[in-house]
């Protein structure tokens, strides 16, 4: 890819080029779970979409250092642990590992660094430190506080004012702070996983865990910070002033923020008890038709769940996976073709680039993606793929890898299972016992297997669900 990736700014709504001459490295951070419950579609929806814009830097060339964190000390994990009587750690390290389970499954590229606030105890106590000597927070009997009236830009990101706050905004309660829109950097606790410093025993504020592993594993200033909308405030602004109190520079180049996903026009969320489990998803329609449903609006604007978004995205994966496994079995042919009746196709793919580079676009680019499986899935079905292109074909691999899009992987013994009862099947049709042929058909579809009759050859394809 020769253009530019351009990114809009949550901070100040303006595109920000990515991969301009002279730079090749481009880091990110963005904030992940907290790990005490399942993760659901709408953790999927924020992941996904970084997993996409990183596949696509990756794709222009450019080195990508991708670093997301894992919120392991928090009110939520202690609780849930005292309700089934174990360790925090225990339930933060079950969830993770589910984590790990369910995003595999979904395709998504292991990050570069994974972080986790209870291993980084000593670079928020020294973050702390340096705040209280540069007039940015005060301690008291309860904790360490940030005063906000310290920092001139608070409310920069999100456009919350401090006056607002104090007319009784989300804040703090209960707390010996100067100022209630002060928020916590370090809090006291009798009970509960604690760690000692010179305040006291207690446990970090959920905001200073990602300033201090920002500053540990990038430096002052990271080029993309990201997460969900829901992040915006506090957390995001209360990472930039403290950050920025501490460092004297811009947290990040680029803010970015994924909309929110939306069940009944409410927010999926654990608190409302109206999430879908990505395990949940996954098990009924495959991973790449929640890659389509997740991906069918631009990042910025929310989505809304339904039957209706989730029938389109059915459909359209299906064109775009019986595309694939035609370019799967015309690459693998080794046959060298021509371009006469591509053309137009290859016009799709590229505006397909075009549009993931303007601020990662994916809906739009993902009506070209089909616009090109739709050709493909008919010059195949007319028997003109022979005078097809393999540039086009390639082209259209490489762009849904971008999309992240992947066939299932079979092992050795799945296959040939298949293909043997294929070849009774076919050996049944040729003596005319079609009861029994058609038995063995409907036997490989609960499997999920399905068959294509064609010109005297059958092939099988592994589908997501089948129609």
């Amino acid at each position: 890819m020769n253009a530019l990736i351009k990114l809009k700014s949550t901070l100040d709504g303006r595109l920000h080029v990515l991969g301009h001459k002279g730079s090749t490295r481009v880091s990110i951070y963005t904030c992940g779970i907290t790990p005490y419950d399942s993760s659901h579609i709408g953790h999927a929806r924020t992941i996904l979409i970084f997993d996409v814009l990183r596949r696509l830097l990756k794709s222009a060339g450019l080195d990508v250092l991708y670093i997301q964190n894992f919120t392991d000390v928090d009110d939520k994990i202690i609780n849930r642990a005292s309700k089934e009587g174990v360790e925090a750690k225990d339930i933060a390290d079950r969830y993770i590992a589910e984590y790990f389970r369910d995003f595999d499954s979904l395709n998504i590229l292991r990050a570069d660094v994974y972080t986790r606030a209870t291993e980084y105890i000593d670079d928020i106590r020294s973050m702390i430190r340096g705040l209280i000597e540069r007039g940015s927070a005060y301690a008291r009997d309860t904790g360490v506080y940030y005063d906000i009236s310290s920092f001139e830009g608070y409310g920069k990101l999100s456009k919350v004012r401090p006056e607002a706050l104090r007319a009784g905004a989300r804040v703090e309660s209960k707390d010996d702070k100067d100022d209630p829109a002060d928020f916590a950097l370090w809090k006291l606790y009798d009970s509960g996983p604690r760690y000692e410093s010179e305040w006291g025993r207690g446990r970090p504020g959920w905001h200073i865990e990602c300033s201090a592993m920002i500053l540990k594993n990038i430096g002052e200033t990271v080029d993309i910070h990201g997460g969900g909308e829901d992040l915006i405030f506090p957390h995001h602004e209360n990472e930039i002033a403290q950050s920025e109190a501490f460092t004297g520079k811009p947290l990040a180049r680029i803010w970015m923020h994924v909309g929110l996903l939306n069940l009944k026009n409410e927010k999926m969320s654990k608190s409302l008890r109206n999430t879908i489990p990505v395990r949940s998803f996954i098990d009924q329609y495959g991973p790449n038709t929640l890659r389509m449903l997740l991906l069918s609006s631009q990042y910025r604007n929310q989505l809304e769940y339904s039957e209706e978004t989730i029938a389109k995205a059915k459909s359209r994966w299906r064109i775009i996976e019986e595309a694939l496994y035609i370019t799967r079995r015309e690459i693998d042919s080794g046959n060298k073709l021509n371009n006469d009746l591509t053309e137009s196709l290859q016009r799709h793919l590229e505006r397909a680039k075009m549009h993931l580079m303007n601020d990662l676009n994916t809906p739009i680019a993902l009506g070209e993606c089909v616009l090109v499986a739709e050709g493909i899935n008919s010059l195949y079905s007319r028997g003109l793929m022979a005078k097809g292109s393999t540039v086009l074909l390639d082209g259209f691999r490489k762009l849904t890898d971008i999309f992240g899009f992947k066939l299932p992987d079979l092992s050795e013994s799945e296959i040939k299972s298949i293909e043997d009862m294929i070849t009774k099947r076919n050996l049944l049709r040729k003596v005319g016992n079609y009861e029994e042929a058609d038995r063995i058909r409907y036997e490989l579809a609960t499997k999920k297997i399905e068959l294509l009759d064609f010109k005297g050859r059958t092939y099988w394809k592994k589908v997501e669900w089948m129609p």
